[in-house]
């Protein structure tokens, strides 16, 4: 008896290597607020065994306790008995939307949100709108709103910035090291193009080609972390199209790195493995400079992005690329591995968690008084500029490569009005 299909169930014995030690509690966001054992790790994991060997029904209840968790992977890494929840979550995730009916109000939500924020050509039509409507009021209307409001949610992470365009091909500059393909992501380049062109820049001064296809509009992440895996895995097969023939593909956002380092695990096959083997994110190629840093006399917290730390490791390698700039004083805000509640389309599905996760991540990092908070991830990015705003911080919220920019004299010395 079970309730899930045959193809990629949970696995059992990834189920059972979890002792119930509560080593996850205090990492977990959703624990963290709520304190509610079926909102923890080993709680969703008792759900997923039920599910999978004591009913044939995927219950209302068990549906909406795998839905609030964030998939950030904190459990990941605090687990001392090696637990793969990510592999649970993203194996449990896609049987919910193959097997349980969710409510027609639901489905739309959904529908709308993957045909707009994985399409960057309508992004584009919108940015003009979202910046207008920020300029009028929509954030701060946004807050007036109840936090389990999805639309009040909607309106509180109208983004500012707008599509610009960025060079298919940048040569090498110095001594050439190899081509490394740009990921442009779909949401990072029509909001946060300034990354991506900081990316480009740094990688060609560090002895990269540096190669940016427009195509593919969206590596399937968005589709992933959400269960959608015929979308997810249709768009990491056009990813792997898109930059045959690079000897590294380069992401500067976490979601994507996470899933697209994965695609060998997903997709099952030596072509997959290999690709997701070429794939860095930005800051693995950034530890050692070959270009000059100039100093920059700032205080920057760096925010670790759940799907750089925890479901990639990657934790040293932002802080030493950050380290490498000259005059600059990285600060740690406390509780640096709790998640900040951006997680994709979280904060928009579950608008009262992310809401409280969001305030409690930028009350932390207020408190360090610094001039600039660094986050690499999109996400991550928009999320501690909405709260951070509402704290009325008037600092900076930016990519670390963009502060690498600055430095290597690739980029404007500051950005305007980014929380204004």
């Amino acid at each position: 008896m079970s309730a899930f299909d045959l193809h990629r169930p949970p696995s059992a014995l990834d189920i059972d290597t979890c002792v119930h030690c509560g080593f996850c509690l205090p990492t977990c966001p959703t624990y963290v607020l709520w304190g509610e054992e079926m909102d923890s790790p080993r709680g969703r994991i008792v759900l997923m065994d039920a599910a999978l060997r004591e009913t044939d029904v995927l219950s209302d209840a068990m549906v909406t306790h795998w839905d609030r968790c964030l998939g950030c992977m904190a459990c990941v890494t605090a687990c001392p008995s090696g637990v793969a929840y990510d592999r649970l979550l993203e194996d449990t995730r896609p049987q919910v939307e193959r097997n349980h009916r969710r409510g027609p109000g639901e489905r739309l939500l959904r529908r709308t949100l993957f045909a707009t924020f994985t399409n960057p050509r309508r992004l584009r039509r919108l940015a003009p709108l979202a910046g207008a409507a920020s300029r009028l009021g929509a954030r701060r209307l946004g807050r007036a709103l109840p936090d389990g409001s999805r639309l009040g949610a909607v309106m509180r992470l109208t983004p500012r910035a707008a599509h610009v365009p960025l060079m298919k091909s940048t040569p090498a500059r110095g001594e050439r090291r190899g081509r490394a393909g740009l990921l442009l992501g779909c949401v990072n380049r029509v909001f946060f193009a300034e990354a991506n062109r900081a990316s480009a820049e740094l990688l060609a001064a560090e002895g990269w080609d540096v190669y940016a296809p427009e195509a593919p509009a969206c590596c399937g992440a968005l589709h992933l972390h959400s269960g959608e895996e015929p979308a997810a895995l249709s768009r990491m097969r056009e990813t792997m199209a898109a930059f045959a023939g690079c000897d590294v593909v380069v992401t500067n956002a976490a979601g994507c790195g996470s899933a697209l380092k994965d695609a060998g695990r997903l997709l099952g096959d030596g072509e997959a493995r290999a690709f997701s083997a070429k794939v860095r994110d930005v800051s693995e190629l950034l530890i050692e400079p070959r270009a000059a840093r100039r100093p920059l006399e700032l205080r920057v917290a760096y925010h670790d992005a759940c799907h750089l730390a925890h479901a990639q490791g990657i934790r040293t390698q932002p802080r030493a690329a950050l380290a490498s700039i000259p005059g600059l004083e990285l600060v740690e805000p406390a509780e640096q591995g709790l998640c900040c509640g951006s997680a994709g389309l979280y904060n928009i599905l579950q608008p009262k968690a992310a809401a409280d996760l969001g305030r409690r991540k930028a009350a932390a990092l207020a408190e360090t008084g610094v001039d600039v908070v660094a986050a690499g991830n999109p996400g991550c990015a928009l999320q501690l500029q909405t709260y951070l705003e509402e704290l009325g911080w008037r600092g900076e919220v930016v990519h670390p490569v963009e502060l690498l920019a600055r430095s290597a004299g690739l980029a404007p010395h500051a950005r305007n009005g980014t929380n204004r």
